[in-house]
């Protein structure tokens, strides 16, 4: 069994920063890759930023140079720091982990956090 535990969500003005953390723990044999996603009210779910294993990181355009994704040094805690965060910005967001046993691969979510920008 994999747990995710995300915490860091909350209410910000405008241009403030929020900083996330995703803790997984459990059966973490060997973690790939480590994402987070958020989905709006009305949208489909969207990738913001991934962090693979040798620390390769992506971010969706719309949150590039504003948002930083970075781990842990064991790797087991993912975080994203939002700043100049904007109200298009709010939504929640769910971290992903991608696990590898073997050849075996699974995906475990995390029960998301709100994040609302908002004056």
């Amino acid at each position: 069994q994999v747990q995710l535990a995300e915490s860091g969500g909350g209410l910000v003005q405008p241009g403030g920063s929020l900083r996330l953390s995703c803790a997984a723990s459990g059966s973490i044999f060997s973690i790939k890759t480590m994402d987070w996603y958020r989905q709006a009210p009305g949208k489909e779910r969207e990738l913001v930023a991934r962090i693979t294993s040798d620390d390769t990181t992506n971010y969706a355009d719309s949150v590039k140079d504003r948002f930083t994704i970075s781990t842990n040094n064991a790797k087991n805690t993912v975080y994203l720091q939002m700043n100049r965060l904007k109200p298009e910005d709010t939504a929640i967001y769910y971290c992903k982990v991608l696990i590898a046993m073997g050849y075996v691969y699974s995906e475990h979510w995390g029960q998301g956090t709100l994040v609302t920008v908002s004056s």
